[in-house]
């Protein structure tokens, strides 16, 4: 019987199946080069061609036959997430950042119109003899920035608007 802590869900072109340790014990994989590898599963032999890698969401893009797979491994933690509703958050567009606390504004990197991606910093907001880094959580571009460096700041806040 499959440990179902360690089973993994896979999307592929429109597709979900599981993946348990036995399965990927039983297989024999061969990298041939960073990008090319070979497969071979239940005497059936596979070549595959790795084209992109976001091991961040955990998406790969691969080439099996000239056709090409766009591939989504969930993992244990990622299923659970799934279940209490949580992974709809990350999917969700963010309009405005706010000021998490009350501070002064130290300095502003981005500017209106740029295009930022997750973990980019947006200002750095000064809070208690402390200087925070606010960064940006889903990729966006920046619509308007409400404040300057030298400004103090309320908590909630609205310090860019965001697209």
């Amino acid at each position: 019987m499959p440990d179902k802590k360690r089973v993994m869900k896979v999307k592929s072109n429109g597709f979900e199946f599981t993946i348990d340790p036995a399965t990927l014990e039983s297989a024999d994989f061969l990298k041939k080069s960073p990008t090319l590898f070979h497969l071979i599963n239940e005497h059936k032999s596979v070549s595959a061609r790795l084209l992109e890698t976001d091991p961040t969401h955990k998406h790969i893009a691969l080439e099996i036959d000239g056709e090409r797979f766009e591939v989504e491994i969930k993992d244990e933690l990622d299923q659970v997430l799934d279940q209490l509703g949580l992974s709809a958050v990350s999917n969700r567009h963010i309009k405005e950042i706010k000021a998490p606390m009350p501070g002064m504004v130290l300095s502003v990197t981005v500017t209106e119109g740029q295009t930022v991606v997750e973990g980019d910093r947006l200002l750095i907001l000064g809070a208690m003899k402390m200087e925070n880094s606010i960064l940006i959580s889903a990729p966006a571009t920046i619509k308007k920035i409400r404040v300057e460096a030298g400004q103090a700041v309320d908590k909630g806040q609205v310090l860019i608007d965001l697209e």
